[in-house]
């Protein structure tokens, strides 16, 4: 497979990912979700392995590329709902796939790149990464992520972080369950990699039924909130208070919100 925003290794049975954007601190945008999305589409068909996410420089992901986030806006109905809908499916296809998953957070991991985090089993971060859902900063609603962070840490402090749209450190996100270990920089990717040969040792069939039977215990509730999620993310995109909020944050300006106006 020809990848141009993924690199793609694999030693000892351990099959590393890494984003690989670096110049774009590994911004999500439609070709790199595209080629992540076959990535795991075609290892879900491996009987054994384990698979480390992790990201090129200094960033894990940035969340949505700002030179996507500018065409929301102009974009049709029909393309914002599939822009959506490409979302849903990558942190669906990262949750559902049937080998074990360790995210090395080496840097922030902020809105849907803190979603492919902590969708991982297993969360290791380094003590600089900065993790935060930060959607209602720009106008927009952090609707995809919310049906996978709740049932991690609960609704109360999903609400928190959800609504105050705060950035938090790799020891709080260790402290609300988010991230497992918190670990210097040096050691980072030799953990992961121990972690990775510890599950190794384990039954492949175990661990692949196990991760089946965790998929289809959630997927009634997942079908149903996804659905929902993606209607609201879609909308959300041909909100004026959206459209501010990019304009702001691309200017380097505090937002003026349409709606608080509306109200007045």
């Amino acid at each position: 497979m020809n990848l141009s925003t993924l690199r793609v290794s694999e030693a000892e049975g351990v099959l590393t990912i890494t984003l690989n954007r670096p110049d774009r601190r590994n911004a999500l945008n439609p070709l790199l979700i595209g080629e992540l999305i076959a990535v795991l589409a075609e290892l879900s068909e491996r009987s054994s392995g384990v698979v480390i996410l992790t990201g090129a420089g200094t960033a894990f992901c940035a969340g949505l590329d700002l030179d996507h986030v500018q065409t929301l806006s102009r974009q049709s109905a029909q393309q914002q709902r599939e822009d959506s809908e490409r979302i849903a499916r990558l942190f669906r296809t990262l949750y559902d796939l049937p080998l074990p998953t360790i995210a090395a957070v080496n840097g922030h991991a902020i809105a849907g790149g803190m979603g492919l985090a902590t969708i991982c089993d297993f969360t290791l971060a380094v003590p600089h990464a900065r993790f935060g859902y930060t959607e209602a900063r720009i106008g927009f609603i952090p609707a995809i992520v919310s049906s996978f962070l709740i049932p991690q840490i609960g609704e109360k402090k999903a609400r928190d972080l959800l609504l105050t749209a705060r950035l938090i450190a790799a020891d709080e996100a260790k402290r609300l369950g988010l991230v497992n270990e918190v670990l210097d920089t040096a050691e980072l990717m030799t953990r992961a990699e121990a972690l990775a040969q510890q599950l190794l040792q384990n039954s492949p069939e175990s661990l692949r039924a196990t991760k089946r039977l965790l998929s289809i215990q959630s997927k009634e509730r997942l079908d149903r909130e996804l659905a929902t999620a993606v209607e609201w993310n879609a909308k959300a995109r041909e909100t004026e208070d959206f459209r501010e909020g990019i304009a702001s944050f691309l200017a380097k300006r505090a937002p003026v919100w349409p709606s608080r106006k509306e109200r007045q």
